[in-house]
């Protein structure tokens, strides 16, 4: 789903035009941003939550050089779904 079928979906649910609930999505949308990048976590409950996360400092390899570099540690965004919506997905998994 992209993001203009989103706001198709919100904007036939609530009866805002279209470009109303993309204002909606977009606001909400850099909401989580700005948030994230404050290093402020997002929860929404019965959805999930939007996380920062930590990643340690590493060794790495520059393959077409042929060196090793260091990746130092830095902060990577996360969503971490909550236990209800997990559960909603489960119990849609098709089997081939």
């Amino acid at each position: 789903m992209t993001k203009a079928e989103i706001v198709n979906e919100i904007a036939d649910k609530t009866g805002l035009d279209k470009v109303e609930a993309l204002t909606t999505v977009e606001a909400f949308m850099n909401s989580v941003k700005n948030s994230l990048a404050r290093d402020e976590n997002v929860y929404l409950r019965g959805f999930g939550s939007f996380i920062v996360k930590e990643r340690a400092e590493k060794t790495g390899r520059n393959i077409s050089k042929n060196t090793t570099i260091i990746i130092p540690a830095h902060n990577i965004p996360s969503f971490k779904p909550a236990k209800t919506f997990v559960d909603k997905v489960k119990k849609n998994v098709k089997v081939k």
